[in-house]
């Protein structure tokens, strides 16, 4: 289950096990929401139980990046286990948000 937190200016989002078509459109809606009414400056998204993740995954991660930046804020990506890291530097996600494992 994935879960919302807002700390020191920081979107906090822990995704869940799996990230799917579906489930990365309830995510984005749900980040949109936070990053608009409760004016964060960074959103961090926490990979730590996720252990599948598709395409939608990158879109997620994308769109939460072009919304942030237009603030002057940053992407963070904590936490992705081997696989998943590997997805996010074939689609060049170093480039544009920071990746901390």
């Amino acid at each position: 289950m994935e879960e919302f937190q807002v700390v020191d200016n920081c979107l906090m989002v822990k995704l869940p096990e799996e990230i799917d078509h579906y489930r990365s459109g309830y995510i984005c809606e749900k980040a949109d929401w936070y990053i608009v009414k409760k004016n964060v400056d960074h959103v961090v998204f926490d990979f730590a139980v996720t252990r599948f993740m598709d395409s939608s995954g990158i879109g997620l991660i994308m769109g939460r990046y072009k919304k942030i930046t237009c603030f002057g804020g940053k992407v963070f990506v904590l936490h992705p286990d081997k696989q998943i890291k590997r997805m996010l530097l074939m689609a060049g996600m170093q480039n544009l948000v920071e990746i901390v494992e």
